[in-house]
């Protein structure tokens, strides 16, 4: 069956690990009619949560896409991650979505995953529903996790139900939007719809009161109309609802228990009834700052939000229709790298099952397999269309570490295995560093490099090792040295000859000409790992050859890449090349070149030589009752405290901290705040290693070459 635009909804649900995203996903199914019996995380039977290493952990570590037909509409449902190690899921998800259901934990209250999937909801305008789940949980508090909610998220949240008899015996809802009481039977499912009891009136009577104003604030029209009769009719508010949810002006709150079936379908209801299809939802973004209406009459436009690897089936593309039709069999031009696709068959999905279908129109989300270069985050026009869906801004690495396998003969095997996982998640960055000599992985967190390890070993047969990653010192110097060098040798036949007298000192921006010496020719190169190498041709009189200025310079440049200290790249230098000899026989581009590399060195050892290291800022939200914890372990790690602020009911502390140290601190920090807090980091500046610790790099290096010798 093919969708009208207007006939899809696309959700997204998020929400803390534990408060039953895939608990719902189920139940929605089955009250849809898209599965016939529900089944369990526990059970390891639910359509989300489907692979066998989802299975062994029980949680989510993927998102899922489902869909299932209501009164005639398609809601396609994505379940994400909870955990935070998986925010690349989550970020693809929102997306593609109209609509994020934010759940809630009614015995937690608003939790720290919380806070940072709501940064996500701002960051894409999506409009947003909280659900109020496990209120039949014995400490269900859900007055309490509303009062969370609207302190951390605005009073734009407005209630619509309440749980009656919330805790062990839950099984009544209260309604203010239909103004119905619904009583479910022990086995959930449909409720039977009751009268408001008489004490509950006068609360109910306010809440409803509440959602009408709301519904009228955003139209002129509505507006006038309630101060007209005091109300509004079904359809107005309704009308109204759906306007102020779809741009951002109201935030609905639900209830439900998601295990038990209860209060599910009311929210499927709404979803269907109210919440914005993608038409009505903001226009797509376009990388070159316009926008792109959803509009089935349009060409088609197809954006590939997700990359997921079958065994014995391949790259599965997940995609949602931007605009236009798309059909099986087209042909479709990829934006990025001008190649053509054929869709050969399109699916729809529930979770692994998948079913083919024809075509899918403007809006709606599907799949299609064995694309073969085409990825996530790039988008498919048809032929003669020319326009890029603006691309997921992935958030940035918060650890790494590196791999090495067993052998020198498995790296091929496993550095293919690496970017098979890495063409999944665009969140996980692999780098051969050339300056480091190491394989590295980049990602969130440790728990997610551990299930890329655990899966390399699994799916593809290849046993990698984490390692500690090398850290990117670099060597500069402080003060000015002058140094010479004179390589000469001779073994019968030409010989090598060359004496180079060279000047270091430490650059910086539009230093004055170096005194008592007259520049003949400078460089000023900006370094492939960053600073800056100054170089002065300062020869007066010809004592050396201007032809050997490239040789000398070369040589310079290849001990800058290994330097004296530690084997670092060195950086922000100026060289002065001012006086020395040739031999007309003898002299040539590699004499002198190692002669400059020798000059360099002797220099660099005598010019107070200083190494530098990556500093991070750092920022943790946490728990008020472990900041203390979270401090104390920052000052083991040579940190500087910037600052500390509240934000909402957390604590924010931001700090600088060394690369150095920051090793692990993923599972370190989530071990000591029990899972109650959340970072991020950002490089910031180079800074000068403490005086005993570079004397332990230097010392550390010079056994590890000596050992290699």
């Amino acid at each position: 069956m093919t969708y009208d635009t207007s006939n899809i909804r696309n959700v997204v649900l998020l929400g803390h690990p534990g408060c039953g995203k895939s608990t719902l996903a189920e139940t929605m199914l089955f009250e849809s009619g898209a599965i016939t019996r529900r089944g369990t995380v526990q059970e390891q039977n639910t359509v989300s949560d489907y692979t066998d290493i989802e299975h062994e952990r029980g949680n989510s570590i993927f998102s899922t896409l489902m869909h299932d037909d209501w009164r005639g509409n398609k809601i396609n449902v994505l379940d994400t991650p909870g955990f935070d190690d998986f925010i690349g899921e989550v970020v693809s998800s929102m997306k593609v979505s109209a609509t994020a259901v934010m759940l809630l934990n009614a015995k937690s209250g608003v939790e720290v995953g919380t806070e940072l999937l709501w940064e996500y909801v701002e960051e894409f305008e999506t409009p947003c529903i909280f659900v109020v789940n496990q209120v039949d949980h014995e400490k269900s508090d859900f007055d309490n996790t509303v009062e969370q909610a609207k302190e951390r998220f605005g009073t734009k949240i407005l209630p619509f139900q309440y749980p009656l008899n919330q805790g062990s015996g839950f099984n009544t809802i209260v309604d203010a939007l239909r103004m119905t009481l619904y009583v479910f039977p022990p086995e959930g499912g449909k409720p039977e719809k009751k009268p408001i009891p008489d004490s509950e009136k006068e609360r109910v009577a306010a809440m409803h009161q509440a959602i009408v104003e709301a519904a009228a604030e955003n139209d002129e029209e509505l507006m006038e109309r309630y101060f007209d009769q005091g109300t509004l009719s079904e359809e107005d508010l309704a009308y109204g609802l759906r306007m102020a949810i779809a741009q951002r002006a109201l935030y609905p709150l639900f209830c439900c228990s998601a295990a038990q079936n209860m209060g599910s379908g009311r929210i499927m209801g709404f979803i269907n009834d109210v919440c914005p299809s993608p038409a009505e939802k903001f226009p797509g973004k376009l990388e070159d700052g316009g926008t792109l209406k959803c509009d089935p009459e349009d060409d088609a436009t197809i954006f590939i939000f997700k990359t997921h690897h079958e065994p014995r089936v391949g790259n599965i593309s997940y995609f949602k229709v931007f605009a236009g039709v798309v059909k099986s069999g087209d042909e479709l031009v990829n934006a990025d790298n001008r190649t053509t696709e054929r869709l050969g068959q399109l699916y729809i999905a529930n979770g692994k099952n998948r079913e083919s279908v024809q075509e899918l129109k403007a809006g709606d989300l599907g799949c299609a397999v064995k694309l073969k270069n085409s990825h996530t985050n790039q988008t498919l026009n048809k032929k003669g269309v020319d326009r890029k869906i603006l691309p997921i801004n992935f958030p940035n690495s918060r650890l790494e570490v590196a791999v090495q396998p067993p052998s020198k003969n498995e790296m091929e095997k496993l550095m293919k295995a690496l970017f098979a996982v890495e063409e999944e998640d665009p969140t996980l960055i692999v780098e051969q560093s050339a300056s480091l000599k190491q394989t590295l992985l980049y990602g969130q967190g440790q728990l997610q490099l551990d299930l890329v390890k655990h899966r390399i070993e699994q799916d593809y047969g290849v046993s990698m090792e984490f390692v500690r990653p090398r850290i990117p010192y670099r060597e500069t110097i402080t003060k000015e040295s002058n140094e010479m060098y004179r390589h000469k040798k001779q073994s019968g036949g030409a010989g090598q000859f060359a004496e180079v007298h060279m000047r270091i000192e430490p650059y910086y921006e539009d230093m004055p000409d170096p005194h008592g010496l007259t520049v003949r020719n400078k460089e000023i190169d900006e370094l492939p790992w960053g600073g800056k190498l100054a170089f002065y041709w300062c020869i007066v009189g010809g004592s050396i050859d201007s032809r050997f200025s490239n040789a000398i310079k070369k040589g310079v440049l290849q001990k800058m890449e290994e330097g004296p200290l530690t084997g670092s790249n060195c950086q922000d230098i100026r060289v002065c090349i001012y006086d020395g000899k040739m031999h007309p026989v003898d002299s040539n581009d590699m004499a002198f070149m190692t002669a400059s590399i020798q000059a360099f060195k002797a220099n660099f050892e005598k010019a107070s030589p200083q190494l530098m290291e990556p500093i991070y800022d750092v920022e943790i939200l946490c728990a008020g009752d472990v900041m203390g914890d979270v401090m104390g372990d920052l000052q083991t790690r040579r940190a500087i405290i910037m600052g500390m602020d509240a934000e909402g009911h957390y604590q924010k502390i931001m700090a600088r901290v060394p690369l150095a140290e920051m090793y692990q601190y993923s599972s370190t920090l989530r071990s000591i705040s029990q899972g109650k807090a959340k970072f991020s980091r950002k490089f910031a500046e180079y800074a000068a290693v403490p005086g005993d610790i570079q004397q332990r790099l230097i010392a550390e290096h010079k056994a590890q070459t000596e050992e290699e010798d």
